[in-house]
């Protein structure tokens, strides 16, 4: 029996597993499995990935995924850092209130060519260097701004939050959110001016349409200047008298 070894730069660091390799297998590389993986999350979402779908897409054996990534867990984790690694930050300014809606806009530029894999940067916890980047960039820009690094912690976890979630929701948009496209939208408006409802009917022109530009720009100006007027405030508390 022979060994079927990973390229060297593709080892995740587990012995490969022993056996004859499956057909397609001597093609693969690390880089092929994370983006089979994306290709999974695109059309089924995070849900629909495991190790059988994955190697399915890429028509091999799932056991010689194992020579790539060391299990389910780990090729999530591999999927956040690719996102992150995707996300390219503009120079600081100096400014809180621009490097934070610069850092937004970059995020989710970054971010929709795969939105649906968005939510994995909020909920893996990765330790590279290279996945721990975008994080140190953040953290850095609300340390120049005199917060302290437990609340830089905080406000980056907001901020995240609210520009992932904003992601998510241009994803997911049903009736709730309003309709994207004029016709679906004065469809919706018909519907909620018929439901009786004094407030809705009154607000049925703005619940019935959704921009993804124009809701994205509105959660980022709410979060930026919350955390800009919060940072300030909290620097001005520290200042000597």
């Amino acid at each position: 029996m022979t060994t079927q070894a990973a390229p060297a730069d593709d080892q995740p660091g587990t012995p490969p597993r022993r056996g004859r390799p499956p057909k397609g297998a001597g093609t693969l590389t690390r880089a092929a499995v994370v983006e089979a993986a994306i290709s999974v999350i695109d059309d089924e979402g995070v849900e629909g990935v495991s190790m059988r779908t994955v190697a399915r897409r890429l028509g091999v054996d799932a056991k010689s995924l194992y020579n790539y990534v060391d299990g389910k867990d780990r090729l999530l984790d591999a999927v956040a850092e690719h996102i992150l690694i995707g996300v390219t930050f503009p120079e600081s300014t100096g400014s809180l209130d621009t490097d934070l809606r610069a850092i937004g806009r970059a995020f989710r530029a970054g971010a929709l060519a795969h939105p649906r894999a968005g939510a994995l940067v909020l909920t893996r916890q990765l330790s590279s260097p290279v996945g721990l980047h975008p994080v140190d960039r953040m953290l850095s820009v609300l340390r120049a701004a005199g917060c302290g690094p437990d609340e830089s912690v905080h406000l980056l976890r907001t901020l995240l939050a609210s520009v992932v979630g904003t992601l998510l929701r241009e994803v997911t948009a049903g009736p709730t959110f309003g309709e994207v496209g004029a016709e679906a939208a004065a469809k919706r408006q018909r519907e909620l001016e018929a439901s009786g409802l004094p407030s809705v009917i009154e607000a049925a022109p703005y619940l019935a349409r959704f921009n993804h530009d124009e809701e994205f720009e509105y959660a980022l100006d709410l979060i930026v200047t919350s955390v800009a007027r919060q940072a300030e405030e909290r620097s001005r508390d520290s200042s000597p008298a």
